[in-house]
Order: structure tokens, then sequence, then C-alpha cells
């Protein structure tokens, strides 16, 4: 079974309901209409019923059991309403631009959705930005309690390929979307959050290497330093971690180079979960791994806020989609 095939099984054992507010993205429908055969989860699509009927008929896909909810028409649309200005009224907003907003924006609609209880989590941004997503999730949802930093990862499933590697060929990549040039301290939180993370969805406990062009000093430069001084960090701060560096990607996964390199370190040549120095390393570095082993990505999936709410790349597959509806419904359970 594959790493995304368990992740299924477990969001059939405990059905979430999950947003899907692309209503205006092929993808969206082919990828709702695999989730229900799957049986992963039950959805809703926002948007008005009928059009997203003829759409439906019009790519020849059968979402027959998909509930959708029209902002236009929706009951809970006023509720909806007032709860965002008296989310937001500090910063403006005003009945007439909640309105505006949740009649237009389908995305904040979901989440209004998901922030009054109405449905488990969110996919979205096949054809929206990250940002987009973002920034009503941290505005309306915010983060979760105990959580410092909300940050994303990617699991990358090279199993086929190299399952000798990381967790049977499986990794947690880190930032890879969302920090753009995280400081020490932030470095530490990303990697204390993938460690909740790994253990929920891969199992086992990570093994976190942080990445840099450095191994154990080999270098001198203000960018090793920054990773130098985010192990210090973050052993102090989260003393259960797994987690060694500064260390280049070879020394981080090869044995013998991590022997050779990092002699003694319980991580190098062993890990599974790679904190990348900066957001450019770090969506360079996935999809190297995804393009040159074909291997199967996943996310990225935000970590950290108070409901699940997970961003697409726009370059997204319908399968893709499936994948991330199903890592978001097993999110829900947490």
């Amino acid at each position: 079974m594959s790493f995304i095939d368990d992740v299924k099984a477990k969001a059939k054992q405990n059905k979430k309901l999950i947003i899907l507010p692309e209503s205006e993205d092929d993808r969206t429908y082919y990828a709702a209409e695999a989730a229900l055969k799957e049986g992963i989860a039950d959805l809703i699509m926002v948007g008005n019923a009928d059009a997203i009927a003829d759409k439906a008929k019009a790519l020849g896909v059968n979402i027959d059991g998909v509930k959708t909810v029209d902002p236009a028409t929706c009951e809970k649309t006023q509720s909806y309403i007032d709860k965002l200005v008296e989310l937001r009224q500090k910063k403006g907003m005003t009945p007439e631009k909640a309105k505006e907003t949740l009649l237009n924006d389908y995305p904040t609609f979901g989440i209004m959705m998901l922030k009054m209880g109405d449905a488990d989590g969110l996919v979205s941004g096949a054809c929206h930005s990250t940002a987009d997503i973002l920034r009503p999730a941290l505005q309306i949802l915010k983060t979760k309690p105990g959580t410092e930093l909300v940050s994303s990862f990617f699991i990358v499933d090279a199993s086929k390929t190299v399952p000798e590697l990381g967790h049977n060929g499986i990794f947690m990549f880190a930032d890879c979307a969302l920090e753009q040039d995280p400081t020490s301290e932030k470095l530490a939180h990303i990697a204390a959050g993938c460690a909740e993370s790994f253990k929920a969805f891969i199992g086992g406990d990570a093994k976190i290497a942080m990445l840099s062009h450095s191994t154990m000093g080999s270098a001198k430069h203000d960018l090793v330093d920054k990773v130098h001084n985010a192990v210090a960090f973050a052993k102090e701060t989260y003393p259960n971690l797994d987690v060694d560096g500064e260390m280049q990607l070879d020394a981080a996964i090869i044995p013998s180079v991590g022997e050779s390199k990092a002699p003694g370190s319980t991580v190098a040549g062993h890990a599974n979960t790679l904190i990348f120095p900066n957001i450019d390393a770090g969506n360079i570095g996935y999809k190297l791994v995804q393009r040159f082993a074909k291997a199967d990505a996943f996310g990225p999936i935000l970590q950290g806020i108070a409901a699940p709410v997970n961003d697409l790349s726009r370059g997204c597959s319908a399968e893709d989609i499936v994948g991330v509806i199903a890592l978001t419904a097993v999110q829900a359970t947490l």
C-alpha cells in the first residue's frame, strides 16, 4: 500500500466534510467525482447549484452526493456576514464589505463555514494564489492554540525509486510554499510543527535535518550561521526533537556520507524530514525530486491554523486534489 493509499484508508475510517470552493475549475469536478467514488470524504462545492450541475454534465462527471452551497441563497449567509464584521470591524470591515466579500469570494465563504463549524476542512488553490487562501484563513480562523507559526510542508513519496532512503522512501519537505526567508527561530518552529505532522500523517518519529550548503561548520557564512543557530534554538526549545545540522543534503540522507561528514549524529544519513533554509531552496528542491525521481508530491499542507485549510499548487492535477482532500480529512481528525 502506498503512502497516499494509507492516508485514504484513514480518511475512510472517519469521514469528514470537506469544502471545495473552486467550482469554476474543471479539476475540482474530476477530483470530486474520484473522491466520492473512493469514499474518502463528504464534499461541499460552493456556487450556484444549477451552474455546478450544468458544468458537471458538460464535463461528463458524476458528482451526485456533493452538497452545493450558494452564498447568494444560503440561509446562513447573513450569520456569516455578521460574524465576519464582528471579527474584522477593527480593521474596517463593514456589513456592506462583508456581504460583497462573501458573495464573490468563494474561498473566504468556505473559510467562514469552517469558522462557524459547518464543515471540517477546506481545499483550495487550484485557481487562487496561496495569499488568497492563507490571508482569510489567518484573519478568520487564526492560529491553533499553542502554535508559534503557521508554515507549510510537502510530503514527497519517492518510494518507487529510493525506498531505502528516508522513511521507506517518504520524506517531509518544509517550508516550500509559505515562509520565504525564515529566521533561525522560525526554522526551529517549522521543524517542531513538522515533527508533529510527521507522526500524524506518516507515522513514527521525524529525523530532522536542517539543510545548508555546509555540513557541521565546513563553510563559514551568515547563511550557514542562520541554520546552525536554528539547530541550537530547536534543541533548546524543543528538547524532544531529533534534529541536527547544519548539513548538506547528501550528508542528511545517505548513510555513508552522513557517517563521513557528521559522525555520531543520530540524524545524518537517516533524515526523513528536510528543513530548507528558505523558500527558494525548498520549492526548487521538492520540484526537482518530483520531476527527476518521478516522485509523488502532496501539498503544500498548512500546519498551525486553527482548522484544516490546505492550499494547492496552481499546476495541480485532479489526482493531486484527491490526495490533498484525503490529507485534509485526516488532519481534521487530529
